[in-house]
């Protein structure tokens, strides 16, 4: 029988600890790693296989950073994450669906987790709603822009760098430059990887009370 291959994703050393040992009692789950933080999570997604994240939402006080490592571990390997939280709040749940989370469990179910494992890594019809969900998210961020722009943020959001843009959009860097600003304007964000971040996690990124018109734009 082929194991469930489950990371955790957990802040609080005893309940890491406490939750790994209570997992490796089901015969069907492996634990292939407990890890505390956000790029401790992102490392081992890029050395091993996963089926599972059992990913605690705060892995920072209040910060929310678990979404964050669910959308970068999700373009390092096509994983299912399971938000593990003590928090109930609509807002949240909702940022963690559309971030390309499938399941959403109170560490107070903590005895139902096996199960939940189970029945995630099987198929899961809601992920078709989740993803087309995320998808009118990402469309509601989106809408501002013109399709001159939107064009020019899909190769942002693929990783082109200016150059590159410049000779695929066979545009000056001038222009260039000018449309990316209005882009991070529109998105109110001040560097392209927040653009991208804020785009594909719906919600993660809160409004910021400078104008950023006023503050340096990162390239």
């Amino acid at each position: 029988m082929e194991k469930i291959r489950v990371l955790l994703v957990e802040d609080d050393p005893i309940w890491r600890k406490s939750l790994a040992e209570y997992l490796s009692r089901e015969d069907d789950i492996l634990i292939v790693g407990a890890v505390e933080t956000k790029d401790e999570a992102v490392q081992i997604s890029r050395l091993v296989k996963i089926d599972i994240i059992l990913m605690d939402i705060n892995l920072t006080e209040n910060r929310l950073d678990g979404i964050d490592a669910a959308i970068e571990i999700n373009q390092i390997q096509k994983t299912k994450v399971i938000v593990l939280t003590g928090l109930n709040e609509e807002e949240i749940i909702l940022n963690a669906f559309t971030a390309g989370v499938v399941n959403y469990v109170l560490k107070t179910e903590f005895r139902n987790i096996p199960n939940i494992i189970r029945s995630t890594h099987n198929t899961n019809p809601i992920e078709f709603l989740i993803k087309d969900y995320a998808r009118l998210k990402q469309e509601e961020h989106l809408k501002e822009l013109t399709p001159a722009e939107r064009e020019v943020f899909e190769l942002v959001e693929l990783g082109y760098t200016q150059t590159q843009m410049e000779q695929k959009l066979h545009k000056a860097e001038s222009t260039l430059k000018n449309q990316i600003n209005t882009i991070l304007k529109k998105l109110n964000v001040q560097s392209r990887k927040e653009a991208v971040q804020k785009v594909r996690g719906f919600g993660l990124f809160k409004s910021r009370e400078e104008d950023p018109a006023n503050s340096p734009v990162k390239y």
